[in-house]
């Protein structure tokens, strides 16, 4: 199922139902006089935010959803029945932008409701129009439309940890190996198209699509995936040590580029303190495999354990981590629920 995170829909609220012109006939009531009751009001449209973050999928083939329309006024004075509201899931972490007023809403808790289009006014029977002077009122007033709008759907993931990293610096294949993640690994840049995310033990881990060098400006996958890492709790920087072929400063040289992009699009948002380059952050050194010697090991966990940013839950926050041993795998997750239970 192909993750969707950004959607535009059209809705209308119900529209009220219709008043009628109706009459009182009654064996022994001569003058019965007006008996059409008033219009049921048109169902209102609302948001509703759920737990599931593929919810979007469902609505890709269909983009135009519909309140109740209320229920026309009856006989003998009854009012007619409210049309059914209708509730759009989404998201939790959810934008939702009308196109045509500028408003704006943000689903932040689950089961959070917000009230995005209001049902029409049911419409006025004729006994509404009764007085001494018009006994026998033949007025009528139909039910009023339901606002309507076009809405812009925007995703902004909630994460316990957003991993990021260049291209290939094994997010993916970190996030199959800790949790119940099923993402696509390959030996190529940008196997991620779309983030994946998994379940640690009730936590949620975020695999951030690969960035490169320019990505706070749109270059590569850029902005659209950076947004997604901007709630999230913690940040895991992967660096992986394949970079060592770049020369003794490739690694720390990869880690600046990211934390570089960080900062950039924080300034071009204006994020100040709540900006990604301001959360607490582990590094996870990963493919060690290739590293070959133990004693550049240990270099480049003491080289990155003199960043200020590191989270101070984590023990110093840096992170040698091979796939290949299930050892490394699961003392780094042992660790990681240390960490998260603090946060």
């Amino acid at each position: 199922m192909a993750f969707i995170d950004e959607l535009k829909i059209y809705g209308e609220a119900g529209t009220g139902g219709n008043g009628v012109v109706r009459w009182r006939q009654e064996k022994f009531v001569p003058k019965g006089g007006p008996a059409g009751g008033d219009g049921g009001r048109g169902g209102d449209f609302y948001a509703r935010a759920v737990r599931d973050v593929h919810v979007l999928s469902k609505y890709k083939a269909k983009k135009s959803f519909y309140a109740e329309k209320g229920e026309d006024g009856g006989n003998k004075s009854l009012h007619g029945k409210k049309g059914e509201d209708f509730f759009l899931e989404l998201p939790i972490g959810s934008i939702i932008t009308n196109l045509d007023t500028d408003e704006k809403w943000q689903l932040l808790e689950e089961g959070q409701e917000v009230l995005l289009l209001k049902g029409g006014y049911g419409g006025f029977g004729n006994e509404h129009f009764k007085s001494s002077t018009n006994t026998s009122p033949k007025e009528w007033r139909p039910g009023e439309t339901g606002e309507r709008g076009n809405f812009h759907i925007e995703l902004e993931l909630f994460a316990d940890i957003g991993l990021v990293g260049l291209p290939n610096a094994g997010k993916s294949s970190l996030l199959n190996a800790v949790t119940n993640a099923d993402a696509k690994v390959g030996d190529y840049a940008f196997t991620t198209l779309d983030p994946n995310l998994g379940d640690f033990y009730g936590y949620t881990i975020a695999d951030i699509p690969g960035l490169i060098e320019g990505a706070n400006t749109g270059k590569g996958l850029g902005v659209k995936f950076l947004r997604h890492i901007k709630r999230t709790k913690m940040i895991a920087h992967l660096v992986s040590f394949e970079n060592l072929s770049k020369g003794s400063t490739g690694m720390m040289k990869v880690y600046k580029e990211i934390r570089k992009e960080l900062e950039k699009y924080d300034k071009n948002l204006g994020l100040g303190d709540e900006g990604l380059s301001q959360k607490e952050e582990i590094i996870i050194l990963t493919k060690a495999d290739t590293a070959e010697d133990q004693k550049i090991i240990d270099k480049k966990v003491t080289e990155f354990k003199k960043l200020k940013k590191l989270a101070p839950a984590s023990k110093g926050g840096v992170f040698v981590l091979s796939l290949y041993d299930d050892k490394s795998v699961k003392k780094f997750k042992d660790e990681l629920v240390k960490i998260l239970s603090k946060k």
